[in-house]
């Protein structure tokens, strides 16, 4: 059910319009902005990132390798979902992938910023997009699947983030995340990202856990990457101020990029496997939201 986002009343209709407090968004290129005051303002994302991670997505081992780590996980917790919601969906690249292999799913897109919005309508004319605030989700009991991949490192309030997902989820239905891992990574990088932290997995279960899910899955990835990450990061810190902002790890040579999609390759097999990783630069949970009075502590 959508509802409005500024008195939360029930929303009629096809629009955003809402008829019991008169608030009615202003739209870009077909895109409705709930929450306008994101568009001029949004210290969780360096925009000028969103066109040069776009050039990589469709190539780079990382975007396609968590792509491809996303569909399979998504198969076996939830085969047959009618609706999805993708918080933080960029320029569309993931919800591309999904599209893909679950056609007839109903796909919805997010993000703060009307800049990647506008990339991702034109990837997927058939998906909703809106531009909104993952503090203030206007939906409640809609999307059998929730995803927010690399997004929740960018919201300070990130539990408040985890409770509108959880609203906004139906009973039975899941929620998906990826988030950069271990403290101890924590660089340049980050800081350049606007990342407001990296997860402990105890951390991200806590968290998971007080919003009112139960933890079907989780387990690290990157993980026979990690000493090229930890590498990478030593590197980072020899090096001078002023570089730019994007990645050193996204700017490797085609044959490097080839050697780690295989890499990432392995690791997908044995992840698939039920292979669970006790480290690596990033993690995956799923989290299922059930009536408060089932049982069951999670994973």
């Amino acid at each position: 059910m959508r509802e409005c986002t500024h008195c939360f009343n029930p929303l009629a209709g096809y629009d955003w319009h809402c008829h019991a407090c008169g608030f009615l968004p202003r739209y870009q290129d077909g895109i409705a902005c709930l929450s306008p005051r994101m568009l001029g303002h949004n210290d969780g994302y360096n925009e000028a990132l969103f066109s040069e991670y776009d050039r990589l997505v469709d190539s780079h081992f990382w975007f396609t390798g968590r792509l491809n780590l996303i569909i399979d996980t998504m198969r076996v917790h939830c085969p047959a979902p009618a609706a999805m919601l993708e918080i933080g969906c960029a320029t569309g690249h993931v919800l591309a992938g999904i599209h893909k292999n679950f056609p007839g799913l109903r796909l919805t897109g997010a993000e703060p910023s009307i800049v990647p919005l506008k990339t991702a309508a034109r990837r997927l004319p058939d998906a909703a997009f809106v531009q909104m605030d993952g503090r203030c989700i206007p939906w409640s009991n809609e999307f059998d699947v929730i995803g927010a991949f690399d997004v929740l490192e960018h919201i300070e309030e990130d539990e408040l983030v985890l409770r509108q997902m959880h609203r906004a989820c139906k009973h039975g239905g899941i929620i998906m995340l990826t988030v950069p891992q271990h403290r101890w990574l924590w660089s340049r990088t980050d800081v350049d990202a606007a990342h407001k932290r990296r997860y402990t997995r105890r951390e991200l279960l806590h968290k998971v856990r007080a919003a009112g899910f139960h933890v079907n899955y989780v387990s690290s990835f990157m993980f026979l990457l990690l000493p090229a990450m930890v590498a990478s990061r030593v590197m980072q810190r020899s090096k001078k101020s002023g570089r730019s902002p994007v990645d050193d790890g996204f700017k490797i040579s085609p044959w490097l990029n080839r050697l780690f999609s295989l890499v990432f390759g392995m690791e997908r097999l044995l992840l698939s496997a039920d292979i669970r990783f006790p480290v690596g630069g990033s993690l995956l949970l799923v989290a299922r939201k059930i009536p408060q009075d089932a049982d069951g502590s999670g994973a």
